[in-house]
């Protein structure tokens, strides 16, 4: 193992310690963004103005009315704007539009002494606006070829010689549905203005750095006089990775203009209506199978729903293309990706990143083939596992594909799979109207942007007179415990007590030019640049060290706050030896630094090794349906995941429970809802609340749910030879929604191979239970007949797009 993976005899990393902000959570004493607002004097709040139209053009922009109102101080609209009116990294995004491209669009916003204040304010306003046409789907989209940024395709293999001589054919289509982020806390950013111009901004963001830069581009200032505090989030899953740009740049806006404070917090309904979702998919594929079950050919056309701006949709595409394999060894392969542009919010980054759309293509692929294959869908996954020395689709060696059937044969064995599995059968049997299915599925994720210049991180450790530890590091703290790790990482690097070390909040004064925490890496690339500080700062004790106790450098020993002699008795007080540093004039704070190696990537022709690493894991999920109602039960789930030699456990665990949860609710509860009529209120989010919008809670936790990290599983060249586990376990939620298919398709014969719609709420579930039955076919989807060789489309969609290369090719994006 490399020096970066290797542990110390009785680490700090690697114990099982509470959350370190565990007790200020459950206390209320945790400050976020806007508790800071009660501690500001003299503080405006903003309100915006949101336009009702999916598509319309600002023809009069009228704001002297909000000004008559009690307690209104300033409308700001784009003529304020003392910079670049813009609040995207590609130039797409005004801030103030003239022109409206979403049901909800913020026009201009309304500072007031108070926020009911700015809120009539806000009425007041009067726009006039000329209604323009609105694509609000996908399937829309296509059909009037609206699209947007690149076309990549991913290739390999003679994918239509393969075809050509297969045993197997099936084709279909499918549509995922997005998700919206729901953090507990809304998107927030309080500025102010210091006496020497210098704009600072706190910011519940996950990338402060990108969010100084557009907020100084806004205000035409250079990036060093912003400075954006992040001191913790109530939640972001990405979705603060590129949406809190702009209302930075508002509420710093508003407090150069005024000099006073600005606060601009959104409400639940308004997050819901301004901001970015994961992106919604429309997929058509054809698949081939031999007659032994191994997949021969894929050949697939991936159409994402980018809403009205770029955002982060490029990347988001490249990784879904990246992940279309999962974990299964396809010889031929063509998939093309496209991005819709749709008049809605502009869709970002969400836990997964892409990731998730295109594994469940596969696993969609394979749980509707299996039963016409007449294979067991687990026995059909498991046959088509990568083996050692194999490469993805884009180039990259598979590295470790054992893990990926260690995890899938201990999931077996701990769930009692195959005892359970006849259990099933005898109770499906017996029962007509409820039947239970179990099914297991495993996961493969590439671990780092797919943009190879984030994969950079620095921190800053600082160590005071009397011994204690201070450091700084560039990732943003979510609740997913980042800062926890960072801890014990830094403690363990220099041999310390865990209550030694004390962590700073994030900001961009401290470490600069930082990358999103995002992308599953904000562990790897700030525990690596922690341990490179903390490294450079006992180089030189050691020195001290070694000239105290009489031996060689190399011969020092920092244990447990005490710093001693290999093989001997001798040894110093850690603070002694810090204090004697000092009046020997040695420096004792070091930055730290960390970047990737091995990575490379060209994104024209989608290839190379993007990924540091792959993250395993599998899960066992049993359902039980109602076959009157579609309504079901998850009654037991069993994972094992591979999170390599975990630095925090306790947290790992807790990432991966949360991360298959918000997995489940993506695909089987959580329908975001657009209003697709031709009235005014077209275009319009009908779930625009907690009470329209379904969410995973305590009822739909599985019965039993069972959790296991994978052991003897250190990665080399990581940071204590640790994993990621932010993103990966969400997909290992794709389990539910495959023992849902195979429940719907226990109310029919044996063989039956049904649809099932993303997401799969119960309504769903009953009209997949329906076909199962012979009675029709699920809501917008392709009827599907036995075409001799497979599943064939009856009537082909005249507006789906021919499965072949695109000539377009992805341009450089941010990843996450």
């Amino acid at each position: 193992m490399t020096a970066l993976s290797d542990r110390p005899t009785d680490p700090i990393v690697g114990q099982a310690i509470p959350h370190e902000s565990a007790a200020l959570h459950v206390t209320g004493a945790a400050l976020y963004t806007d508790d800071l607002t009660v501690r500001t004097h003299g503080i405006l709040h903003a309100h915006p103005v949101q336009a009702p139209h999916a598509h319309a053009r600002v023809t009069r922009l009228h704001t002297a009315p909000a000004l008559e109102v009690p307690g209104v101080v300033r409308v700001l609209t784009a003529a304020d704007v003392p910079g670049v009116n813009d609040a995207g990294v590609k130039q797409d995004e005004p801030l103030f539009p003239s022109e409206v491209m979403f049901f909800g669009h913020a026009v201009c916003w309304v500072l007031a002494e108070t926020l009911e204040s700015a809120r009539l304010g806000a009425l007041a306003v009067e726009v006039d606006y000329e209604p323009l046409p609105s694509i609000v789907t996908v399937r829309e989209a296509i059909a009037a070829e609206s699209f947007q940024g690149g076309r990549p395709t991913i290739a390999r293999g003679d994918v239509d010689a393969a075809f050509a001589g297969a045993e197997h054919v099936f084709s279909g289509e499918l549509d995922l549905a997005g998700q919206e982020h729901f953090y507990l806390e809304t998107h927030c950013s309080l500025a102010h203005v210091d006496e020497g111009g210098q704009v600072f901004v706190q910011s519940s963001t996950q990338h402060p750095s990108e969010t100084q830069e557009i907020v100084a581009h806004v205000l035409g200032l250079a990036s060093h006089a912003v400075t954006v505090q992040c001191l913790r989030m109530g939640g972001g899953f990405g979705g603060k990775e590129m949406q809190p740009h702009g209302f930075a740049a508002i509420a710093a806006l508003g407090a150069v203009l005024t000099g006073r404070p600005v606060r601009l917090r959104l409400t639940r309904s308004q997050d819901l209506t301004m901001t970015g979702k994961r992106h919604g998919f429309h997929v058509q594929w054809r698949a081939t199978f031999d007659g032994s079950g191994a997949i021969r050919a894929l050949d697939a056309t991936l159409t994402s729903d980018g809403g009205w701006s770029l955002d982060l949709s490029e990347p988001v595409l490249a990784r879904a293309l990246c992940h279309v394999d999962n974990a299964y060894w396809i010889p031929n392969l063509r998939v093309n990706g496209r991005i819709a542009l749709t008049h809605k919010t502009s869709q970002t980054a969400f836990r997964g990143f892409g990731g998730p759309q295109g594994m469940l293509v596969i696993e969609d692929v394979i749980g509707r083939c299996a039963p016409r294959l007449g294979i067991d869908a687990a026995e059909l996954r498991r046959r088509n596992f990568y083996a050692e020395g194999q490469h993805t689709p884009y180039g990259q060696l598979v590295r470790h594909p054992e893990r990926a059937v260690r995890c899938w044969e201990q999931v077996l064995t701990t769930g009692e799979v195959a005892a359970r599995s006849a259990q099933i059968a005898a109770y499906n049997a017996s029962h007509e109207h409820t039947k239970r299915a179990l099914a297991v599925t495993p996961v493969k994720f590439g671990i780092s942007f797919n943009f190879t210049a984030f994969n950079q991180a620095g921190a800053l450790v600082h160590v005071y007179k009397d011994g204690s530890v201070l450091i700084s590091h560039g990732g943003t703290e979510m609740g997913q415990g980042l800062h926890t790790k960072m801890l014990q990482v830094a403690a363990t690097a220099l041999g310390l007590p865990l209550a030694l070390v004390r962590l700073a909040p994030t900001r961009t004064d401290k470490v600069p030019n930082t990358s999103a925490t995002a992308a599953s890496s904000g562990a790897d690339l700030n525990g690596a640049a922690v341990r490179n500080a903390c490294e450079q700062i006992l180089g030189r004790l050691r020195a001290v060290a070694s000239a105290r106790l009489g031996v060689d450098d190399e011969d020092v020993l920092f244990e447990d706050g005490v710093v001693r002699a290999a093989g001997g008795d001798e040894q110093v007080a850690w603070a002694q030896l810090v204090s004697e540093a000092y009046h020997q004039r040695v420096q004792l704070w070091a930055a730290g630094f960390y970047r990737t190696e091995g990575l490379h990537w060209d994104s024209r022709t989608m290839h190379g090794s993007p990924f540091k690493y792959f993250s395993y894991g599998a899960a066992a999920s049993e359902v039980e349906v109602d076959g009157f109602t579609g309504a079901y039960r998850l009654r037991r789930v069993d994972i094992v995941h591979d999170v390599g030699d975990s630095l925090s456990p306790l947290v790992d665990l807790g990432q991966v429970e949360g991360g298959f949860v918000q997995g489940a609710g993506w695909l089987t509860l959580e329908d975001l809802r657009w209003d697709e009529s031709s009235t005014p209120a077209r275009g319009r989010l009908a779930t625009a609340s907690a009470s329209t919008y379904k969410l995973p809670s305590l009822s739909e936790m599985p019965e039993v749910f069972n959790v296991a990290l994978l052991e003897r599983a250190a990665e080399d060249g990581v940071v204590y030879g640790s994993k990621a586990v932010g993103e990966p376990p969400l997909m290992l939620a794709i389990s539910v929604r495959e023992a849902l298919r195979q429940a719907a398709a226990a109310f029919g014969p044996s063989g039956t191979s049904v649809d099932l719609a993303s997401p799969a709420t119960p309504e769903a579930v009953f009209w997949a239970v329906r076909q199962a039955r012979g009675g029709g076919q699920p809501p917008h989807t392709t009827p599907l007949v036995d075409g001799g060789v497979g599943l064939v489309p009856e009537q082909p969609d005249p507006a789906a797009p021919p499965l072949e290369p695109r000539s377009e090719q992805l341009v450089s994006g941010s990843g996450g």
